[in-house]
């Protein structure tokens, strides 16, 4: 939506004199601006765009078009369009079909796009009379059909894109003279960790919606790299937080028994909270090692006042506005704010540490920059009787004073963080709280 609120704004602004807004050229000379943007800060050699969806689509049409302008605006050796397509496998015929991709292309020709290279998803290797009947009737080289076989892990998939010679293809048809061999030490060395782990751990991840296969896809992938760097494998236990809620004591015991750990997810809205501070009373109870993210931090904060503080009315802002004790509140620049698109704490922010606390010890700084994203901050009003009753505010925002990281005191490993670390975690830098918070749960068994 960005791409048509930046038009509309400047519509508003006269920046079109009054001429009549239309998707071409209006919307489609956005798009351009945002894909070109990158490359103009002479940082990197290539600029990748992904155009999601399928050629088709009325909603991708603009960005199609925009596509082909580039391709004419740049010119062939300046923009190359891989086009990622599916040979879908018969079983009662045992035989990969091209058909799918032949309509594909010839539904990408008649938006004006030629593709240059395709990258074909198959369950099965694709021989070299497929490839031929692809390069032919798609008007593609033979060496630009590129087999994408189905891995064992996505992690596989650039080990198996460097087999299929695509870097290289990609470089001859942009003509770089850069010709260096890659260098996959570091993600062979990965690779390895990955599949023969050396210790298992067994880690709760609570949240509201864990139903959706791609919810939580940032910290899936977070525990992936943090477990290769320890040589564990982590076998995440999806806990539904709603079906703690009205469990006697009991059956929430059982429920969250054989953990070695315990992730309380981010979320927005009530739905849910209840069960996610019943679970972290109990990893804070039975001393599971624990990490808490964005509203998980906020729910930790909650479940100690009550618990430990005794201010047993204590909640969020945001879940109860009534609550004579908000641990949880509304940040100040938020209150006056109506129109709640686009306008949380958003971006990196730094974070001062405190000295020999354990995100200290995980971060090995004293200084971190964590990406953010919620209206709601921990009350400093309550920060002083926190810290008296052993819950520690060990990072702190330099500019504004607030809290970013709780930890427990006297806990194996308790700690819930404002921000989101996940989004920072890559096979190469595995997140450093992620990386603890691992080593912690394997220590604990």
């Amino acid at each position: 939506g960005r791409n048509y609120q930046t038009v509309i704004n400047k519509e508003r602004a006269g920046e079109y004199l009054g001429k009549t807004v239309q998707v071409i050229p209006h919307i489609t000379d956005e798009i351009k601006r945002r894909v070109l943007l990158l490359g103009q800060s002479n940082e990197h050699d290539i600029v990748i765009t992904e155009l999601g969806g399928t050629v088709g689509d009325i909603e991708s049409l603009p960005y199609l078009e925009s596509l082909r302008q580039l391709r004419w605006e740049l010119g062939t050796d300046n923009c190359l369009v891989i086009h990622l397509t599916l040979i879908p496998y018969l079983k009662a015929a045992q035989e990969l079909k091209t058909k799918p991709t032949q309509h594909s292309v010839k539904e990408l020709l008649n938006t004006g796009i030629q593709p240059d290279i395709l990258v074909c998803r198959t369950e099965y290797p694709i021989n070299m009379d497929i490839r031929r009947k692809l390069a032919l009737f798609c008007n593609v080289d033979v060496s630009s059909v590129i087999e994408a076989l189905d891995a064992e892990s996505i992690y596989d998939v650039p080990v198996l894109m460097l087999k299929e010679k695509l870097d290289s293809t990609v470089i001859s048809k942009l003509r770089l003279k850069d010709r260096r061999e890659p260098d996959m030490t570091a993600w062979n060395t990965f690779l390895g960790k990955l599949k023969n782990p050396k210790h298992e751990v067994t880690v709760g991840l609570v949240g509201k919606y864990i139903e959706l296969q791609d919810a939580y896809k940032s910290i899936f992938e977070a525990f992936i790299h943090s477990a290769a760097v320890n040589e564990c494998k982590v076998t995440v236990v999806p806990i539904h937080s709603e079906s703690l809620e009205n469990l006697p004591d009991k059956e929430v015991q059982q429920k969250l028994s054989g953990l070695d750990g315990m992730l309380v997810a981010p979320g927005f809205g009530h739905r849910g909270v209840e069960g996610k501070i019943r679970a972290i009373r109990h990893a804070r109870e039975r001393h599971i090692p624990f990490l808490g993210i964005c509203l998980g931090m906020q729910c930790a904060a909650v479940e100690f006042a009550r618990h430990k503080l005794g201010l047993e009315e204590a909640a969020s802002s945001e879940m109860n506005p009534d609550t004579p004790h908000p641990v949880i509140d509304l940040m100040e620049e938020q209150r006056t704010i109506s129109d709640k698109g686009g306008t949380m704490r958003l971006g990196a922010y730094d974070c001062q540490l405190r000295r020999q606390s354990t995100a200290s010890k995980a971060y090995h700084a004293l200084k971190i920059s964590e990406r953010h994203r919620h209206r709601y901050e921990f009350n400093n009003a309550y920060k002083e009787s926190f810290e008296e009753a052993g819950m520690i505010p060990s990072g702190i925002n330099p500019e504004s004073g607030l809290v970013e990281i709780l930890e427990l005191k006297g806990h194996p490993w308790f700690v819930g963080v404002q921000f989101h670390p996940e989004l920072r975690s890559t096979v190469e830098v595995p997140h450093p709280l992620f990386v603890a918070f691992i080593q912690a749960c394997m220590a604990s068994k």
